[in-house]
């Protein structure tokens, strides 16, 4: 399986479970939950989350799911910026290891840049190191400058977590190499869009058929989920609320791309040819 190093050499799958919008609905909740136990079960150990996420409820979900097995996972979860001021930072912590019902996170994120000093929200950060608390720290939706804004105070930061898909491509221009190069690992959220539109693109459905998986032909989402994978130092959280769509995420690890499929896709979906504003959700 692909992975993916921290600077501290902690290697994880590049390819984990993202919780968006899971643990709202009691209809759909076993479900969710059998997945998120499958991903384990299949050795992807990372499972992102976030106070913000249903006001807890993703959280929740995702403790329930990793109950008596909290060594298989690499959790990540997250502050909001309205609750990163030091002791806000340390308070949102505790709320969220109890509804994790763990010890410590992996790795906890700044969910993106508010109006908190950038140095208040390290300070906390580092200080939940210090306590074990968590393990390491980061940010998510932060561009070039901001990156650069955190490193005047520190370089402990271990990871970037970005919007990054074929429709959202902007941080290929310099914030992907930026990142790497200084040893952050970018994870790509909404990595097969928003909506459903980038899925129907005859060009990504083109591509599918020129690919076979362990479970039989390739589909869109799995070439676009492919297409986030195939550079290192990246970390893909595609959200999979059944059972069936995690599987077939995990077939789309063993999808190789060739030049002639990434040519297609660029004449498509063309690579940036300079600098943009972050693009978020």
């Amino acid at each position: 399986m692909k992975t993916v190093i921290f600077r501290d050499r902690h290697e994880v799958p590049a390819l984990g479970m993202g919780t968006w919008n899971m643990g709202d609905s009691t209809q759909t909740r076993a479900e969710e939950m059998a997945s998120l136990r499958l991903g384990l079960d299949s050795g992807l150990s990372v499972i992102d989350t976030a106070e913000m996420y249903g006001s807890g409820r993703s959280e929740r979900l995702v403790g329930e799911a990793i109950k008596g097995r909290r060594d298989e996972a690499f959790l990540i979860s997250k502050v909001v910026p309205s609750n990163a001021t030091y002791e806000g930072t340390l308070k949102s912590c505790q709320a969220s290891l109890r509804r994790l019902g763990t010890g410590h996170l992996d790795l906890y994120l700044l969910h993106w840049r508010g109006s908190v000093p950038l140095e208040e929200t390290i300070e906390a950060m580092e200080h939940l190191q210090e306590r074990g608390d968590i393990i390491r720290w980061g940010v998510s939706n932060f561009d070039t400058q901001d990156m650069t804004d955190i490193e005047a105070h520190t370089v402990s930061c271990a990871a970037n977590q970005i919007l990054y898909n074929l429709e959202a491509r902007g941080i290929d221009y310099d914030l992907l190499a930026r990142d790497a190069e200084k040893g952050v690992v970018s994870i790509a959220y909404s990595p097969l869009g928003q909506g459903g539109s980038l899925l129907d693109d005859p060009i990504l459905k083109t591509v599918a058929r020129r690919h076979e998986t362990a479970s039989g032909p390739a589909t869109p989402a799995q070439i676009a989920l492919a297409w986030t994978l195939r550079q290192a130092n990246i970390l893909s959280i595609p959200k999979a609320g059944t059972r069936h769509h995690l599987q077939e995420n995990i077939d789309a690890l063993a999808l190789v791309l060739d030049d002639r499929d990434l040519a297609d896709l660029d004449s498509c979906f063309p690579p940036p040819t300079h600098k943009s504003a972050l693009e978020m959700i």
